[in-house]
């Protein structure tokens, strides 16, 4: 009789100071009511019909008292940059080295234009289009093409600071007749800053390669026979990239 007398009076007294609560379990639910009982093994609890429910500990993430919201996460911020979706223009400055395979050796200077979209998807990936001026002097010989291309250049992560990769395909007219052009294609890899939503600013290393037909003259019998001999003409360098 005791016994029962001191159950009571414990559930009195805990009822007593029990308010209302949300129980927040690792499932996603929420039950809302009255904890009556708690310990480190169970959370008992009353709804507003009187009915009780016993929860494992383990199963509960969160007790909220009445009116308290569940915090919400800290978001590290990261430097991601804004896009936009007008057209740009990249201008690109380059010189390096030019190399006539197995033959001769000698350097290199040009400028490319190029115009297009800045914008693709939810990142500043370039594609677009234009010509450049590029001239080469190899072996006291200079070669000048105007190359017609199509370009591509993409940051490898999105952010104000990132490396970026590109390549170009086009081709290269010959600005002389003592050679034809041919094929142009370039592959850059540096390093882009992009100083607000329209404006970057790059700094990469650049590889091309110009396909060309180089005229040889053979003299037979006194009588000249002119021939166009296949090369490839490659520019390693350093380029200097502006988009806005």
């Amino acid at each position: 009789m005791k016994k029962l007398l001191v159950y009571i009076v414990l559930c009195l007294f805990v009822t007593s100071y029990a308010h209302a609560e949300t129980i927040l379990l690792r499932t996603g639910a929420r039950v809302k009511g009255t904890i009556v009982f708690q310990n480190e093994e169970v959370v008992i609890v009353r709804d507003n019909t009187g009915a009780r429910f016993q929860y494992l500990r383990s199963d509960v993430s969160e007790i909220l008292a009445d009116g308290e919201e569940v915090a919400e996460p800290e978001v590290e911020e990261v430097d991601v940059i804004k896009t936009s979706k007008k057209a740009s223009i990249l201008l690109e400055v380059a010189g390096g080295a030019a190399v006539l395979p197995n033959e001769a050796a000698g350097g290199a200077a040009s400028v490319d234009l190029l115009v297009g979209s800045h914008h693709i998807g939810d990142r500043h990936i370039f594609i677009g289009g234009g010509l450049g001026y590029h001239g080469l002097f190899i072996g006291g010989e200079k070669y000048n093409f105007l190359p017609i291309q199509v370009a591509f250049r993409m940051p490898f992560v999105e952010q104000k600071h990132a490396p970026v990769f590109g390549a170009s395909l086009g081709y290269g007219i010959a600005l002389s007749k003592n050679y034809k052009g041919g094929i142009y294609a370039d592959i850059d890899l540096g390093y882009r800053c992009q100083l607000n939503q329209k404006t970057a600013v790059a700094l990469v290393f650049y590889t091309q390669f110009q396909q060309a037909q180089m005229a040889t003259t053979t003299t037979i019998e006194g009588q000249d026979f002119v021939n166009y001999t296949g090369r490839n003409l490659v520019t390693p360098g350093l380029k200097l990239a502006l988009y806005f």
